[in-house]
């Protein structure tokens, strides 16, 4: 594979894992593995480590799958499996760091991107049970968001 082919399944597998992780978190994780999920919506402060934190196993696995199976020729699994790894990165960072601020930093990241995001997460936080969420998305979320961020940029 040349580099651009590369570049483009890199990234496209990356926006893809967006869709897949909305998909995930509204019919899994608000689904039938609930019970692991749970306690990220009902958090328990004495509990630095949630149920909710072994998610990153199941999500890694599909990725891990794919390095063994396309590191011997770097074919275009291995390159998924980047992409996916990206995301992974990406979801870290802004869902652990600076949406729920699990280690203090990234607390003065401030962007009219940065608050839709934050606002989004709070109204999907907002419910208690796997019933009636919204904003199941992480880096893509409703234009509403972005527009009152804006309205109420400083």
């Amino acid at each position: 594979m040349n580099w651009l082919s590369i570049t483009t399944v890199i990234i496209l597998t990356f926006i893809s894992m967006e869709f897949v992780a909305w998909l995930a978190h509204k019919y899994i994780m608000h689904g039938f593995l609930w019970n692991l999920h749970k306690d990220h919506h009902q958090p328990d402060p004495e509990k630095p480590v949630e149920h909710n934190d072994f998610f990153f196993i199941i999500f890694a696995t599909p990725a891990i799958i794919l390095f063994i199976t396309g590191i011997k020729d770097f074919s275009i699994s291995f390159w998924i499996a980047v992409g996916i790894t990206l995301y992974g990165m990406a979801y870290f960072f802004i869902h652990d760091l600076f949406i729920h601020q699990r280690i203090k930093v990234l607390r003065h990241a401030d962007s009219v991107y940065f608050r839709a995001i934050r606002k989004a997460h709070k109204i999907h936080h907002k419910h208690l049970s796997k019933e009636d969420g919204e904003c199941f998305g992480m880096l893509l979320v409703p234009l509403k968001y972005f527009k009152e961020a804006k309205r109420n940029a400083h």
